[in-house]
């Protein structure tokens, strides 16, 4: 068990060692009464799939993300396949990645597919209007990003130009990607290297209508979802999601508006939501933090539980056979950027931290899985909440990244509910619950169970029951570190990483663990 961060300083702690030079007896009891929490994973009570899709992933044409990240050229000395970085590509399918959200975010309402196509020096270059005014060069279009979705395994989710596009443009773009006929676009397809159309199974119609696509009222955006699809089409066996721009965060005004107008013609409502913890013009450190603003972002990454349930809710009023899906399909933490980095970029450090950010939003989502069908962090590399960083021809694994890894064990399984009773973890006048559980049964009947301790520094006990399940063996890993916001760098890469958990034991009907401060543990239990 890691010891407590030796940077943090709390009147408890004072309190502490003035026990112990005073009342060392009473130190003794202290020290022994850790936090307790009890549960019961009910393995009688199986419910529906927890779809692969939430443990999506997303990459726009900002910053590093696609060039230097993802993208080098054939001609790159960096390792790469088809100009794409073997190391991101290795990355990515132990992942199990299941999805890629391309090519924005606010960079879709501004991009023309057409620039994207063709030989790559012919392609015109344009001014990315909406991150830093830099030169994009097209170089990675629709080829290459679906060439990167079939070396890694991942469906594509692409997002459609509604903010500056029109309509025959966006019908054009999936004629082009998915018929398999004698057609002018499919032939001009078959021209740029590419003789059979590609699978798109999700279609973005817009993003961020509200703001960065086009700032638009609720009731406007819904008349032009309409127009717009219409017009996408399925063609020669392929079969669209079609998604309509849901709700920034909470807004319930936009959701009310938009979903029961657009419903008959969307499969899918989008929702973003950011954890923020602070005002959008004076955002937190992703380093160098105290235990409070610890405790601010966790406790602000919860508030996701209440948006999917007042939206849902909304939903439901129209489709309440749950026919339509909801795509959270941009979430994560936003911080300041990094110190000498341009703010354009959105470049951040990535620590414990976020890992267990990224954990509580599994088991909200998972929580979720009869409406919410699909997920994207914000974003892939580099930029934000990244799964991986990259600085030339290095390239490292962020505590994101191995939350990621250590959770995709629930992707495609059957949610178990979970009754707990957790302590909660207390800071000024708010708190929030200590422990977060989510649990699952894969097709084998082996269980997974995934648990966050959100306390800085206290460990929790937890005993747990286990109904209509039948396992003899458990198995754990854990993420953790020394440190509220260690981070790893490329001179230290490894420092946060998951290691053997052996502090869990199982009775007859009974699973008992310790969970560390700070700490994410995923236990595979087993006959």
């Amino acid at each position: 068990m890691p010891g407590k961060p030796n940077y943090l300083i709390r009147s408890d702690a004072i309190h502490f060692i003035l026990a112990l030079i005073l009342f060392p007896q009473i130190v003794v009891a202290a020290q022994a009464a850790t936090l307790s929490a009890t549960a019961t994973i009910q393995g009688d009570q199986e419910q529906g799939t927890i779809s692969k899709h939430i443990y999506g992933h997303f990459m726009e044409h900002l910053g590093r993300c696609i060039y230097d990240g993802l993208w080098v050229g054939e001609d790159s000395s960096i390792p790469n396949t088809r100009g794409i970085r073997n190391d991101v590509i290795a990355a990515l399918k132990e992942l199990n990645c299941p999805n890629l959200r391309w090519p924005g975010g606010c960079f879709a309402d501004d991009y023309h597919w057409r620039d994207g196509i063709g030989p790559r020096k012919e392609r015109p270059k344009r001014i990315n209007i909406h991150w830093g005014q830099v030169i994009e060069t097209n170089a990675f279009g629709t080829h290459e990003f679906l060439d990167l979705c079939e070396i890694v395994g991942a469906e594509p989710y692409v997002a459609g130009n509604v903010g500056s596009g029109s309509p025959q443009e966006m019908r054009d773009w999936i004629e082009y990607m998915t018929f398999d006929g004698d057609s002018e676009l499919a032939n001009l397809r078959r021209a740029n290297g590419r003789e059979k159309p590609w699978k798109i199974p999700f279609f973005g119609v817009g993003n961020e209508n509200w703001g960065c696509g086009g700032n638009m009222t609720p009731e406007f955006y819904a008349d032009l979802y309409k127009r717009f699809a219409t017009f996408c089409r399925d063609l020669s066996g392929n079969h669209l999601m079609r998604v309509a721009c849901g709700p920034n965060g909470g807004n319930d005004h936009w959701t009310s508006v938009v979903f029961p107008r657009v419903s008959g013609q969307a499969e899918a409502l989008s929702l973003h939501y950011y954890t923020l913890s602070a005002p959008w013009h004076d955002k937190l450190r992703a380093t160098g933090f105290s235990e409070v603003q610890w405790f601010g972002i966790l406790n602000s990454t919860l508030r996701m539980g209440d948006i999917l349930d007042s939206t849902e809710a909304i939903m439901n009023a129209t489709d309440p056979e749950k026919y339509r899906h909801l795509f959270v399909d941009e979430w994560g933490t936003w911080y300041r950027e990094e110190e000498g980095t341009n703010p354009s970029v959105l470049f951040q450090q990535n620590s414990l931290r976020d890992a267990l950010v990224a954990g509580l939003n599994f088991h909200i989502f998972q929580q979720h899985h009869e409406r919410v069908k699909l997920c994207n962090i914000a974003q892939t590399v580099n930029v934000l909440q990244a799964m991986i960083l990259t600085e030339g021809p290095k390239m490292l694994l962020t505590p994101t990244y191995h939350a990621f890894e250590m959770c995709k064990v629930h992707q495609d399984t059957k949610y178990l509910p979970v009754k707990l009773e957790s302590p909660r973890y207390s800071l000024g006048s708010e708190s929030i619950p200590a422990v977060s559980v989510s649990a699952s049964r894969a097709t084998d009947g082996t269980v997974y169970i995934s648990l966050v301790n959100t306390h800085a520094l206290e460990s929790v006990d937890l005993k747990c029951q286990l109904a209509d399940i039948d396992a003899s063996q458990v198995a754990g890993r854990v993420l953790t570190a020394d440190a509220l916001d260690a981070h790893n760098t490329f001179d230290q890469p490894n420092r946060v990483e998951p290691s053997e958990f052996s502090d869990c034991s199982i009775s007859a009907t009974t699973l008992n663990t310790t969970l560390p401060p700070h700490s994410l543990v995923v236990l595979t239990l087993s006959k």
